[in-house]
């Protein structure tokens, strides 16, 4: 569709929807712009005709419920405008773990790949009223975001089905060695990012921690050269390549807050007073588990294990020292 046809469907959908009354073409002739002007000639107003036909039928067929009828039993002729019950989204409702969930979406979503698709489901949802706090907490970033430097060129290729190229550093070589990889998807797993694909040399699948690939990665050949398995299911392959001896941690978080770790904690009940709720969490992805629940600040207090208390107590410490005047 050209722009300029584009635009004036626009003006004419915002023009129906502003009045409950029926408005003639005259009218919408004389007052959306796009249209051919009135200049007196037959050759105008056939122009005019053909080109609002055009349009209204454009309309129906996207389903606009355009309606055609006449305000009053006084009026001449018809006139057009569009139910704005039948054309309005339903009424967003969300629960509280849901708007929560989007809220922390938002704040991972920084990268330029994601931010546009983030803001925009930002302004639709407060549109609808919806109040969601995407700056809620303290200000410490978790560690699951997009602010690996690896992340959007790998994001970009597995969203293009394009090979990729990069120089991944084991922990345990001396040396980042090269690796040809199809990726499949990128995947967060407790607070790191992973990239999920089959690498090309050793012909297997692989996972790949952002965190260790050296330089920027780089997307070869045409887009759309690969499709990943019907069957992928990135969180099995993660859990089964990186997860290592599964840690239970338990916690005790005030109530209404941590919602994101209510979301895959088991409950224990309430402490004694009554004051706090306990839950369970169990991971095998290390320290980054700590992370996670230092960005929950006072809200969040670990019971045990003494090491993951220990760790959570470290990392608030480095942010209160940060914040700290000098």
């Amino acid at each position: 569709m050209a722009a300029k046809r584009a635009e004036r469907l626009v003006n004419l959908v915002i023009a129906l929807l502003s009045t409950r009354q029926y408005v003639t073409a005259a009218r919408i002739r004389s007052t959306v712009p796009g249209y051919e002007p009135d200049d007196g000639t037959d050759r105008a107003d056939e122009a005019f005709k053909r080109m609002f036909e055009r349009d209204k039928a454009e309309l129906r067929e996207m389903g606009v419920p355009l309606e055609t009828g006449r305000t009053s039993a006084f009026d001449t002729e018809d006139g057009y405008r569009i139910a704005r019950a039948d054309y309005e989204l339903p009424e967003i409702e969300l629960t509280g773990e849901e708007a929560a969930a989007v809220g922390l979406a938002l704040r991972l979503w920084e990268s330029a790949q994601l931010a546009a698709a983030a803001q925009s489901a930002l302004v639709k949802l407060r549109a609808a009223g919806i109040d969601v706090d995407a700056g809620g907490g303290i200000p410490l970033q978790p560690r699951l975001d997009a602010g690996e430097p690896a992340f959007e060129p790998v994001y970009a290729a597995a969203r293009d089905r394009r090979a990729l190229t990069f120089d991944y550093q084991r922990p345990d070589e001396d040396a980042p060695r090269r690796r040809r990889v199809q990726p499949w998807g990128v995947i967060a797993w407790h607070g790191r990012w992973y990239l999920g694909g089959l690498d090309l040399d050793r012909e297997q699948p692989r996972m790949f921690r952002l965190s260790r690939v050296v330089g920027t990665p780089r997307a070869s050949g045409p887009s759309g050269a690969f499709e990943p398995p019907a069957d992928l299911d990135l969180g099995a392959m993660v859990a089964s390549q990186v997860g290592g001896q599964e840690q239970v941690v338990v916690v005790r978080a005030r109530p209404g807050t941590a919602v994101g770790l209510r979301r895959w904690a088991t409950p224990l009940g309430t402490t004694e007073d009554g004051t706090e709720d306990r839950l369970e969490l169990r991971t095998s992805g290390g320290w980054g588990l700590a992370d996670q629940l230092a960005a929950h600040g006072a809200d969040v207090v670990v019971e045990s294990p003494a090491e993951m208390r220990d760790a959570v107590i470290a990392r608030l410490t480095r942010l209160a020292a940060m914040g700290a005047p000098a």
